[in-house]
């Protein structure tokens, strides 16, 4: 990957069953705004608090048509992402996330930890699943409380874990706000550039035009490609390193 200038971008969709902000997520990313497919990860639907499996499917099978499918998961609940403290059954829900999503016959191979939530043993039932990781942030989120963990990642790393499995991790380098400064800034950006938005940032006109404008500039100034095309590319040369190097507190 050395010398290549790649830029992707990736959707927490967290209100998906919400009509508004699916309509504003749906158009734009039919509509590749900058030539970019937007991945959309996914929050699956809490059944236990009655929201329609039948509207959700429709509307991933929607975004798998239309670009790259992936899996995030709210540890809490539909409005709670992140979880109050470090505890096994985390990764038990992640699983059976996973097992839900692959009975109805959807395949997401890209995952993202609400509140840029990881563990150890997430990452590790990520490997078992196949999937790659896009949790890690090259940047400390201003929402988490100090000595919150995270995976402090700026570019894409194999992470070593303690079984011996590898996860593939493709963090986040820019949020909306950055990729606007960013993109308009003459000054160099990294060689890979992930973009990450909220699908409720669409709700906000402002926010959606920032957003669009980055996009556009972002991808004259990068080449566009999809999670999985930079996936392929990292597989290959990402350097190796231990998970518990870049997890950070």
């Amino acid at each position: 990957m050395a010398g290549e200038r790649f830029a992707v971008v990736s959707c927490h969709v967290e209100a998906p069953l919400d009509d508004r902000v699916w309509a504003r997520f749906s158009k734009l990313q039919s509509r590749r705004p900058g030539g970019f497919s937007i991945a959309a990860l996914m929050r699956p639907p809490d059944l236990a608090a009655g929201e329609s499996e039948e509207l959700w499917l429709e509307r991933a099978r929607e975004a798998a048509a239309n670009g790259t499918l992936g899996h995030h998961t709210h540890f809490v609940g539909p409005g709670h992402a992140r979880p109050p403290g470090e505890d096994p059954p985390h990764a038990a829900r992640v699983r059976r996330e996973a097992e839900w999503l692959r009975a109805h016959d959807l395949d997401p191979r890209f995952f993202c930890g609400g509140g840029w939530y990881i563990d150890e043993r997430i990452a590790e039932t990520l490997a078992e699943l196949g999937y790659t990781d896009c949790t890690g942030t090259a940047f400390r989120p201003s929402y988490l409380a100090p000595g919150a963990p995270r995976l402090a990642a700026g570019r894409p790393l194999w992470l070593l874990l303690p079984s011996g499995h590898r996860l593939l991790e493709l963090p986040a380098t820019h949020s909306l706000g950055m990729a606007l400064k960013a993109g308009l800034d003459p000054q160099p950006m990294p060689e890979i550039v992930h973009v990450y938005f909220h699908d409720t940032d669409l709700l906000d006109r402002k926010r959606r035009l920032a957003l669009e404008l980055a996009l556009r500039v972002l991808g004259r100034r990068r080449q566009p490609i999809g999670l999985e095309q930079l996936a392929q590319e990292a597989a290959r040369a990402a350097p190796e390193r231990p998970f518990r190097s870049v997890s950070e507190r």
